[in-house]
């Protein structure tokens, strides 16, 4: 591991590690989950070290989270997790409301593992964060026949999947070989490792090297790596000023740290000191992110046909991966309900939905 508050240890987003972990919280969720949650007032959010994610920790500190929190008479908890796995888990097996997590990690274990989740805020996408690296060439093409180091069925073996697509090669073109984020700067600087898929900010610490060449990153492929924050959506039923609460917190905030002022200065410059870094660097990983600050922006992309297209490629590459549950018998084993009302696989087992329901009232000025 890197340090406790390195982006790279936050991030580790390796489906492998959850897949093994869903099974054993699933049945643990079921019992924990009642068939409807009842009202309450206290709610637990789960978050980890991500850029996209700092702004939780930051309205947390502010006092942003309490503000909303109050305006509907409840009260919010925010959780750092050091391990972002530990935070999915503790999710699905119930002892957290919301979670800050990938579009493809929240399929792959709550929902999978039969936890009804919806997407309450697209916060933002990778933009150039997660990158495809040769060390001596320039071009993707070369990299047919190369053994490529990367977190083995993480969001950088998609990435990988998506490269070699576009250039007509199959997998089976090239030898993953599974790498800990932990050992990819000093993988690369070895002889043997010629090729890494890796994220943000290590792909910054590789590009360092004069030998090193981006020659595919999620740029290429916007919108498909989403980072969300996800709330039970029996939670949400029950209680939907959870909902309006957390919208409120993350729009406030983002409208905060965004402006061109001290005060957004200042809070970028906290978020960056919180996640181990510092101002710049916190700007850098900001600029390879397509952030949705302004609801209205999130409102127009969750309700794009360009979501469902990628959820379907992700649902499809996480079958292939055996990661959709040892039952699935094909990718339409759990249902996705996108925001324009229709479903991608099972409609009688929906697990994971977006909806615009809280960006739409943030967006109309309704909170």
């Amino acid at each position: 591991m890197r340090t406790p508050f390195s982006f790279s240890a936050h991030r580790l987003k390796s489906l492998a590690a959850r897949a093994l972990g869903a099974a054993a919280v699933a049945g643990l969720a079921l019992a924990a989950q009642p068939a409807a949650a009842a009202p309450k007032k206290d709610f637990k959010v789960a978050w980890s070290i991500y850029v996209g994610w700092m702004p939780w920790g930051y309205a947390n500190d502010a006092g942003i989270v309490k503000k909303w929190a109050d305006k509907y008479g409840i009260k919010i908890e925010v959780v750092q997790f050091n391990d972002y796995v530990e935070s999915i888990n503790q999710y699905t097996a119930g002892a957290f409301d919301a979670l800050t997590v990938t579009n493809m990690d929240a399929l792959s274990v709550p929902a999978a593992g039969g936890v009804d989740t919806t997407a309450v805020i697209v916060g933002d996408f990778s933009n150039g964060n997660d990158a495809v690296i040769l060390k001596g060439k320039k071009e993707l093409s070369a990299i047919k026949g190369q053994k490529v180091n990367l977190v083995e069925f993480s969001v950088s073996h998609y990435l990988l999947a998506r490269a070699l697509e576009s250039i007509k090669l199959k997998e089976r073109d090239v030898k993953v070989v599974n790498t800990s984020d932990a050992d990819m700067v000093a993988a690369f600087k070895t002889k043997d490792v010629t090729s890494v898929v890796t994220w943000n900010p290590l792909v910054s610490e590789i590009l360092a090297d004069k030998t090193a060449h981006n020659v595919f990153d999620s740029s290429k492929i916007p919108g498909e790596i989403m980072d969300l924050m996800v709330a039970n959506s029996d939670t949400l039923k029950d209680n939907p000023d959870f909902g309006k609460a957390l919208a409120g917190i993350w729009y406030e905030t983002t409208a905060l740290f965004t402006a061109d002022t001290d005060a957004g200065k200042a809070a970028r410059a906290a978020m960056g000191k919180a996640s181990g870094s510092d101002l710049a660097g916190f700007d850098s990983q900001l600029a390879a992110t397509r952030l949705f600050a302004k609801a209205p922006e999130a409102v127009a992309f969750v309700r794009s046909p360009e979501v469902g297209t990628t959820m379907d490629r992700v649902r499809k590459f996480l079958f292939e991966k055996n990661l959709l549950g040892s039952n699935a018998k094909s990718a339409d084993a759990v249902g996705i309900a996108l925001a324009d009302g229709k479903v991608l696989g099972d409609a009688k087992n929906v697990k994971f939905r977006f909806v615009d329901t809280w960006m739409a009232l943030a967006a109309d000025g309704k909170l």
